[in-house]
């Protein structure tokens, strides 16, 4: 029986816009997934919908992009809270979910997360966009994050990318989905590597996704019901 007077814990259903967006971004996926594994860009293209950073500050926060490597079209989007450019702020690096072949760092969904990461707690985000499969296949999208990070490492790149207030030895790596993958193995890897300028203390995987050779019980019910 539940004592009287305990409040009733909050609601866990999602919005109904968060469930639309959400339901729009299965179906074109779905439908642009080829039965040869590959997958049609061009239809994606026709539902892409990318937001463009933005210089001045947006309800607290402003972004700007960053290239890594223009060979590889390795970019991430920085997010700065205005309110807080006096503070000494941690570093969020952020990976984004999409079964490492869908979205990006400038989806609607992931730019909204990230702001709201760079505004409530604060800190200044990172979200890197990673080459994607099946076109680029493993161990490229775990290559590519890592190189973010030795990017970050070199003091005239640091410079340029970030504001004078982050701190780089007080790095998070988070990630979503297909992200929580990346910021579980990409922090390993870190832990074996002699960063001068940056120290990984904290890793923060959302839902993250990990899969072996066999399929769980979940993921045979799950594609037994696609």
């Amino acid at each position: 029986m539940e004592a009287k007077g305990r409040a009733k814990p909050p609601s866990l259903a999602l919005p109904w816009k968060t469930r639309m967006i959400l339901s729009v971004i299965t179906t074109t996926s779905d439908a642009a997934l080829r039965k040869n594994g590959t997958v049609n860009r061009r239809f994606l293209k026709l539902f892409d919908i990318r937001v463009r950073p933005t210089s001045k500050s947006v309800k607290g926060v402003s972004s700007h992009d960053v290239v890594v490597d223009p060979s590889r079209k390795l970019w991430f989007r920085v997010y700065v809270p205005s309110q807080h450019a006096n503070e000494d702020l941690p570093v969020i690096v952020f990976f984004h979910g999409g079964g490492f072949v869908f979205l990006g760092p400038d989806v609607p969904a992931y730019d909204a997360v990230c702001r709201r990461f760079a505004r409530e707690l604060p800190a200044v985000v990172l979200s890197v966009d990673y080459r994607l499969a099946p076109e680029h296949r493993y161990p490229a999208q775990h290559e590519d994050c890592f190189d973010v990070l030795k990017f970050l490492d070199n003091e005239e790149n640091m410079a340029k990318s970030l504001p004078a207030n982050a701190n780089l030895m007080r790095c998070f790596l988070v990630g979503d989905s297909a992200g929580g993958n990346l910021a579980h193995h990409v922090t390993l890897r870190a832990c074996q590597f002699n960063f001068r300028r940056l120290k990984v203390i904290g890793v923060v995987a959302i839902q993250p996704f990990f899969g072996g050779e066999k399929r769980t019980d979940s993921e045979t019910q799950l594609k037994e019901h696609r």
